[in-house]
């Protein structure tokens, strides 16, 4: 989907249109990346399903969501670690080694970002903000019993200048689904995230 995607929308003259036919993006909490992104359905109920097939998958009820980093998880909690330091660091291409080659990513408000290729230059043009930021901690993580699919869930922390010039400070949560791929290496395959507000 990406393949047209990121030629077809312009980075920074899209915006969200307010009520006062004002030009929101970063001041109602989108952040920078919002801007690289046109507005489309939520996803928001293939996600809900996802996350449903998750409590069968793990075998565990809610239990397994609210338990935090189950033992044979902690090896996605560190990835995920190492993948937040990668944003922090802000290499795009780091980022992007951690998706899959065919990664759907769902940004908030935004297309579907299919493939890791999009899901670089999808994170490269946000973090071309000089004053954007972001991090991102598990606080969840599961593995299912085969061992060859699982989840991280956690929360973020963003920062950014708005179109004011002050500097704005966000949180959110996220979840990623990741899978082994044929190497034996865990790689995300779905990575969903919004603000809290």
């Amino acid at each position: 989907m990406l393949r047209v995607w990121y030629s077809q929308y312009p980075a920074r003259d899209t915006c969200f249109q307010g009520a006062e036919g004002t030009c929101r993006g970063n001041d109602i909490g989108l952040g920078p990346l919002y801007h690289i992104i046109r507005p489309i359905r939520s996803p928001t109920p293939l996600v809900f399903a996802t996350i449903l097939g998750f409590v069968g998958i793990f075998g565990s009820g809610t239990s397994a969501l609210a338990a935090g980093i189950a033992d044979n998880a902690r090896v996605l909690a560190g990835l995920d670690s190492e993948w937040s330091a990668a944003a922090v660091k802000r290499d795009a291409e780091l980022i992007a080694s951690f998706y899959a080659e065919d990664a759907v990513v769902y940004p908030p408000n935004g297309v579907i970002i299919t493939g890791r290729i999009a899901a670089g230059k999808f994170w490269a043009s946000g973090l071309a903000d000089p004053t954007y930021s972001i991090s991102w901690k598990a606080v969840n993580a599961a593995v299912s019993k085969d061992e060859d699919l699982g989840f991280t869930s956690g929360t973020y922390e963003e920062s950014y200048k708005g179109a004011d010039g002050k500097m704005v400070a966000n949180t959110g949560k996220y979840v990623t689904v990741w899978a082994k791929d044929k190497d034996g290496n865990w790689k995300a395959i779905h990575d969903i995230w919004n603000a809290d507000k």
